[in-house]
């Protein structure tokens, strides 16, 4: 089917919400794309941060090289696939969890049950602590030796000696999900709760008479019409947790067990002072992102059946 044609108004409209956005945009460009398209352009030199005697272009090596029978450059380096697969995995469960917790928060303090004002207000707390002082506070809680979190459990008798939560390879991107679920989860109840108080109460009078199931209302007709909302949660935090890098660095350091792309991109810039390759991973990074915002933006304007909002 062909669209219908735009009325003068409609067409006059759009001009003007163009006209009101212009500044926005212009300024945006000037914060955000010059310094891209900068980075975009170091990346193909051999630039480094203390190098006093200039630069050369060198195209794509910094991206990947073939020479001499081996392969070099961000693409080659098995880090820099470690940091793919540490951020992903950190996106993927973090954000799945926050999801489940923050939709089962929000109905929790939807419901009226006494005392929901004060739960309203202590769920924001750990969204509200910065995410530096909530990496250094959990540092210390899961210090192997020193830390609250082992005492407690060597209280119960739940572990035989203390665990080196952040130094074990294994249970170090763990614990860095964790606290990260801890801090978010409040931001996706925040969004979910305004969306559930938003819905037409006669839908569930309707369904109280009627005798259905708590969990089939849910499921029927709470989840359809809370749907906006929980996308627009998913696709902020998904983009978020892909830019991971206060927290994980804050609790693990530089180690490679729970590196991200974004710390791999800082140890290149920082650590090895190499603004080419620093600046390709940045690239690299920004292309992922940005891919996956589209995905998801594109996702959530579908509906089950295909078509678009």
């Amino acid at each position: 089917m062909t669209a219908a044609p735009q009325s003068a108004l409609e067409r006059s409209r759009r001009r003007g919400a163009w006209l009101c956005l212009a500044p926005m945009l212009l300024v945006l460009l000037a914060t955000a794309g010059w310094p891209l398209a900068r980075t975009a352009f170091f990346s193909l030199t051999d630039a480094g941060l203390s190098d006093t005697g200039g630069w050369n272009l060198i195209g794509w090596e910094n991206y990947l090289l073939y020479e001499d029978g081996y392969w070099y450059g961000v693409l080659a380096d098995p880090l820099w696939w470690r940091s793919v697969a540490n951020t992903v995995f950190f996106a993927v469960v973090s954000v799945s969890l926050e999801m489940v917790l923050g939709i089962a928060i929000a109905l929790v303090i939807d419901a009226k049950v006494p005392g929901r004002g004060l739960m309203r207000a202590a769920v924001l707390i750990p969204w509200a602590i910065p995410t530096v002082v909530s990496a250094k506070m959990w540092s210390w809680l899961l210090h192997d030796q020193f830390g609250m979190v082992n005492d407690l459990l060597l209280r119960l008798g739940l572990v035989a000696q203390p665990v080196a939560w952040l130094a074990d390879p294994d249970l170090a991107l763990w614990s860095v999900v964790a606290v990260d679920v801890w801090k978010t989860t409040p931001f996706v109840a925040l969004l979910v709760l305004a969306a559930l108080q938003m819905l037409p109460r006669d839908c569930y009078e309707a369904a109280r008479v009627d005798g259905i199931h708590p969990v089939r209302v849910f499921f029927q007709v709470t989840l359809p019409l809370i749907r906006p909302a929980i996308a627009v949660a998913l696709v902020f935090r998904l983009l978020d947790a892909m830019r991971i890098f206060d927290l994980a660095y804050v609790m693990v350091g530089g180690g490679d067990s729970a590196i991200t792309m974004s710390a791999y991109t800082r140890q290149q810039l920082v650590d090895f002072q190499d603004a080419g390759m620093g600046s390709a991973a940045a690239v690299l990074l920004a292309a992922t992102v940005a891919l996956m915002a589209a995905v998801a933006l594109t996702a959530a304007r579908l509906d089950l059946g295909g078509k678009q909002r």
